[in-house]
């Protein structure tokens, strides 16, 4: 029986799941959380024995990359388990995982070994003043210590993200840019994305655009158009004298939708179609139903998540001047 791909209904090949892992974090980001937020209680959230199901089905369905994420993905106990079980499946090309970097000076060696081929990075200040008031934590200094540590290992690519605020760490766009090229790592910079409702600060008066950012760092760096794609919604560009490169992510001023890839597994088990609707289907349900057969027949979850592709929106709106409409953090989607 030959095993139907993920097609959605406007012709786009879904072959790229993003799976968070856990909705807890060890940061606060101020534009990512509050400083008081109620997790998910261990009832709520999959096992990571049902996220390792529904990776091996989409993987037996043609989805080539997987990404693990969070929360921060490196927080929830033994997941190096699920990352080795999921890295190993025949039929995936890469897994790749995002990270704070908090746990990484100590983690590298075993998620090379697990099988991990990338890393992303989040790192949106080189300050450690600065750092603890973005992230409400003061672990700056443990951050880089982990970004070194992977730098040293044969990783398929590292790269880092940062997301730009104005009168925030707009004034740091060149330096991060030369902290990541001199560490041969790709670093993206990210428009910010309205996500649930944050009290630190005011998303339309921080909004620095992707257009703005090249528009910087070109003072710097002799930028042109790179021809790289990946799997992401990243636009790169080629920076003269270096191997590795400069991109954006700019779900706002450059809309990305037509090309969508990718669809996303919370750690509540709802398949998310979009990341800023709130299309989704409850697999939670599905997976419970069928896992619990020794001979793991996924016929019935594989049907769900593609009666799910139905439900995929043709592209996202989002609007920095209305209340949020996505009322979910992003710690609770996964990056």
């Amino acid at each position: 029986m030959v095993t139907p791909a993920l097609i959605d209904p406007f012709g786009r090949k879904i072959d790229y799941l993003r799976i968070s892992v856990t909705d807890r974090c060890d940061f606060r980001c101020t534009y990512c959380m509050d400083e008081e937020v109620t997790f998910l209680s261990r009832e709520q959230i999959l096992s990571l024995e049902e996220i390792v199901y529904v990776a091996k089905a989409f993987i037996a369905m043609g989805t080539k990359r997987i990404r693990i994420t969070g929360g921060e993905p490196l927080v929830r106990k033994n997941i190096l388990w699920a990352i080795e079980q999921i890295a190993n499946t025949p039929g995936l090309e890469e897994l790749t995982i995002t990270t704070n970097g908090s746990q990484l000076y100590k983690m590298a060696h075993s998620l090379l070994d697990a099988g991990v081929s990338r890393i992303n990075i989040s790192l949106d200040t080189l300050k450690a003043e600065r750092f603890h008031a973005l992230t409400r934590r003061d672990k700056f200094q443990q951050v880089i210590k982990g970004i070194d540590a992977v730098s040293q290992l044969p990783f398929k690519r590292l790269k880092i993200n940062s997301v730009m605020l104005k009168q925030h760490n707009d004034d740091e766009l060149f330096d991060l840019a030369k902290f990541a090229l001199d560490r041969k790592m790709d670093i993206s910079f990210i428009e910010e994305m309205p996500l649930g409702i944050i009290t630190n600060h005011d998303r339309a008066a921080t909004y620095l655009s992707s257009d703005e950012v090249i528009s910087t760092l070109s003072q710097h760096y002799q930028l042109t158009p790179s021809s790289m794609t990946t799997s992401g919604p990243t636009t790169y560009y080629q920076v003269a004298g270096h191997d590795h490169k400069i991109g954006v992510i700019s779900p706002h001023s450059h809309n990305f939708c037509d090309t969508c890839n990718r669809v996303r597994l919370t750690v509540e088990g709802r398949l998310l179609l979009c990341l800023g609707n709130e299309h989704s289907k409850d697999l939670k349900s599905v997976i419970r139903q069928t896992s619990g057969d020794k001979k793991l027949d996924q016929t019935q979850l594989q049907n769900a998540i593609i009666d799910a592709l139905a439900l995929k929106p043709h592209k996202h709106h989002f609007d920095l001047d209305d209340t949020p409409q996505i009322l979910r953090f992003m710690s609770a989607t996964g990056g």
